[in-house]
């Protein structure tokens, strides 16, 4: 499974994002797909799973301005991301949960001015 995220960009605080995940490979191997992101200095901090059968969670710092989807061929997943603020400011990754082993992505940055 390789994976490549996109979308991410420079926006004023209170605006939107979308980043997307592009999933190749042997798709069906995935279990789980999420997002996470890192700050400078920080770890990397999950931000939104979704787990096979559709089961979601999202971190406290953005239930409700986040939500994670997915297309119908499960090879492509979203972060729709609104009410950005400057905090939100990471590299953002896509990670899945495969049936051997974790597979992340190159990361895409997303920078929230204030």
């Amino acid at each position: 499974v390789q994976l490549a995220e996109s979308g991410g960009d420079l926006v004023q605080a209170g605006g939107s994002l979308r980043l997307s995940c592009a999933a190749s490979g042997s798709t069906a191997a995935i279990r789980a797909m999420g997002w996470y992101r890192q700050a400078p200095g920080n770890q990397r901090e999950l931000v939104a799973r979704m787990v096979d059968g559709g089961n979601i969670d999202y971190a406290d710092a953005v239930r409700g301005r986040f939500a994670i989807s997915r297309n119908s061929a499960r090879n492509r997943y979203y972060l729709q991301m609104n009410s950005l603020k400057p905090e939100d400011t990471a590299v953002y990754y896509c990670n899945a949960v495969t049936t051997w082993g974790d597979i992340w992505g190159q990361g895409t940055q997303v920078t929230v001015s204030s």
